[in-house]
């Protein structure tokens, strides 16, 4: 049978410089499924289908199981998706480079070091240990990465607050000279990236996360010669500085995923007196036309496991902060967002905490189909974030 446009596995497989039966193996596993099944079921792929398959083959190489191949890719061929795709295949590899290379440092000095001394330094050993087990975290990094990615393009191509969030939030922050600012859950280092231009010289700015791996996109995004900043990875419920520490500490999108009581007081430990607390959250209204989309899809979709604008929200978020600060005060960012088209939409869906992909990756065409008629005429959803200031007392 030959259809124009259309490949026998044989021929795919010979083209990609795989075996027919990895092919098959794939189909089977519905990781990579043909474009077109005939009645006799002969299977026919495209050229579509080589991208989906170029991202199968790197993600196998980095080490990923074919369960989280599965959940890490998409059966689209979009050129939004490919280009961000390849984006974050691009840094899951510089993160791949950057780890092999402290293995290769650590494993010199360990060698240098027994070669000299006739010894073995079991710290040094434990240490490597630790690096050559720092692979197993690149799956949850370049999840972390790619879900903030989708997040943050949906609202910078649709919003129609001109403005945008990071500049009006730095706007909020009231920044002067010589002032000591930390920030905890500093993800990418957005905020920072784009308005360092603005930043007076002689401030001194931490930025912090949990997460090794965002700690070193925020360090490439800033750029890592610059002496205003310093990195370091820590938890928040044990922030290790001194009482008094910083003019103003910063909370962006971080404090509904926290035990919000053991936050507050050590950043009220750690704030001088006088000094300001601003953090974000949202209201119950924000986004919620998305919700109720994947619902009329299929009911059975939750994209988030727990409201976070109950654990902490717009609504209680002064009840919440009133036992720690004073002088607390809520802006909101007016904004709302008007979408034409449905990737980006689905890209911000796929990258939720909740179930989706349980029940979108097998059906994702038929979802696709569904987004690119509710986006047809413009789709409205509604935006309700802003940030609470507050001081120590």
């Amino acid at each position: 049978m030959n259809l124009p446009g259309y490949y026998t596995s044989g021929q795919f497989a010979h083209m990609a410089n795989i075996s027919v039966r990895t092919v098959r193996f794939y189909d089977k596993q519905n990781i990579l499924k043909p474009s077109y099944v005939s009645p006799s079921g002969s299977r026919f792929y495209t050229d579509q289908d080589f991208a989906r398959l170029q991202q199968i083959l790197l993600l196998k190489y980095l080490g990923f199981s074919l369960d989280d191949i599965k959940e890490m890719t998409i059966d689209d061929t979009d050129f939004h998706f490919m280009l961000n795709s390849l984006k974050m295949q691009q840094k899951l590899i510089r993160d791949r480079i950057e780890q092999l290379q402290m293995v290769e440092k650590a494993i010199e000095d360990t060698t240098q070091e027994i070669s000299t001394q006739q010894s073995i330094n079991w710290s040094r050993m434990l240490n490597l240990i630790h690096l050559t087990n720092m692979e197993k975290s690149l799956k949850s990094q370049y999840q972390n990465s790619s879900n903030i990615s989708a997040r943050i393009r949906l609202h910078s191509l649709y919003s129609k607050n001109k403005q945008g969030w990071f500049p009006w939030l730095f706007e909020e922050c009231h920044i002067k000279d010589n002032m000591k600012i930390l920030e905890i859950g500093c993800g990418s280092g957005a905020l920072w990236a784009e308005n360092k231009d603005k930043l007076p010289i002689t401030v001194s700015i931490t930025l912090s996360d949990i997460s090794e791996g965002m700690l070193r996109d925020a360090k490439r995004e800033i750029g890592s010669l610059d002496n205003r900043f310093s990195f370091h990875s820590f938890d928040c419920y044990e922030i290790p500085y001194p009482d008094s520490s910083f003019d103003l500490v910063i909370a962006n999108h971080v404090l509904f995923y926290c035990d919000i009581p053991k936050v507050c007081r050590e950043v009220q430990r750690v704030l001088k007196p006088g000094g300001t607390f601003l953090c974000s959250a949202y209201g119950s209204a924000h986004m919620e036309e998305i919700s109720n989309l994947v619902q009329e899809f299929d009911s059975r979709i939750i994209l988030s496991g727990e409201k976070l604008y109950e654990k902490f929200g717009k609504e209680n978020g002064k009840s919440l902060l009133s036992p720690y600060f004073s002088n607390i005060s809520w802006q909101l960012y007016e904004d709302y967002l008007e979408v034409d088209t449905p990737e980006p939409l689905i890209d911000y869906i796929l990258s939720c905490h909740g179930n989706q992909n349980q029940y979108l990756l097998d059906r994702y065409k038929e979802f696709r189909s569904f987004v690119s008629k509710k986006t047809k005429t413009s789709f409205h959803i509604t935006k309700e974030a802003g940030v609470f200031l507050c001081k120590r007392p």
